[in-house]
């Protein structure tokens, strides 16, 4: 598998963003970046992004998390950001991410964690707690979902999965602006075209939309078939914090308060003037609900 590194010069002076890098080596010869931030005697918290995202999304969030005294852990999947982008499109499946994270989760060696996940960072995030129940005491999760092929998928997919795939020049930091209410400057939107000098770096990101199990026949459906039987005994806590002005997942949350037991009581929130990057539009009430939801573990 031939993958491609991101020169380091491309992250240099990010706005926000200047966490000391941490690395891994998973299967396959790929090297995954990770940030890793806060006191190692607190509570770990794992932030899991999506697609065509990286860590840089939660960069407000990681300072409110570690401030507040825990541990931050948060990842770049293969293909973004930091960790190495194998080349070719056919290099990406649902569920070689799943294992490859699968990989980095046995390298931090956590327990008792809390997740937070949005977008892929759901679909992948939500099959390690599934496999890795012991390692995680609450979930949290925003705009995302775990598909397992029925039903139809909304119409803000289906044009998003067609445009990823025919677009000559795909536009990472045009694509997170059309997704976040908030105006990102332009060194913001420059910070999401850093990782991808160009198209050659970019298969993850295309490929990605294409790989959601949009019929009961696409890989992946089984791993969430299977995965969804385990969620449906989940007892910990389940807390659901989607946003108002997301036409990709809205209502997603509804699933995830019927079927999974420790969702039922929880202070489930809908999040106003949050687009489908919520964490660049609310990040202040993503964190203080991920703080309460934290702390709560302890009392």
């Amino acid at each position: 598998m031939k993958a491609l590194r991101t020169p380091d010069a491309r992250f240099a002076h990010l706005p926000d963003y200047d966490f000391p890098p941490t690395y891994c080596g998973i299967r396959d010869g790929l090297r995954l970046h990770y940030v890793d931030v806060g006191p190692r005697e607190g509570r770990t918290i794992i932030l899991m992004h999506g697609e065509p995202s990286w860590s840089y999304l939660y960069r407000f969030m990681i300072r409110h998390l570690s401030a507040a005294g825990f541990r931050v852990l948060a990842p770049d999947l293969i293909g973004f950001g930091k960790s190495d982008k194998p080349t070719q499109m056919s290099d990406y499946s649902y569920e070689g991410h799943v294992a490859w994270m699968q990989d980095w989760l046995d390298h931090v060696d956590v327990s008792k964690a809390v997740l937070f996940c949005q977008d892929w960072g759901g679909l992948i995030g939500l099959r390690l707690i599934a496999d890795n129940p012991d390692r995680f005491a609450a979930v949290m999760a925003g705009n995302t979902g775990l598909p397992i092929g029925k039903g139809s998928p909304s119409k803000a997919f289906l044009d998003w999965q067609k445009f990823s795939q025919a677009v000559p020049e795909f536009p990472t930091g045009t694509i997170l602006q059309g997704a976040t209410v908030r105006e990102l400057t332009a060194d913001e939107v420059a910070a999401y075209d850093a990782p991808c000098p160009d198209e050659s770096y970019k298969a993850g990101a295309r490929i990605f939309p294409a790989l959601v199990p949009t019929n009961p026949d696409m890989e992946g459906v089984a791993g969430n078939t299977k995965a969804w039987i385990k969620l449906r005994e989940w007892t910990k806590p389940f807390l659901t914090s989607f946003s108002d002005q997301d036409p990709v997942t809205k209502g997603g949350e509804a699933v995830f308060q019927k079927l999974i037991p420790g969702a039922k009581g929880q202070p489930h929130q809908i999040l106003n003037g949050g687009g489908h990057f919520l964490q660049e539009d609310v990040h202040v009430e993503l964190s203080e609900m991920l703080i309460t939801l934290s702390a709560s573990l302890d009392g």
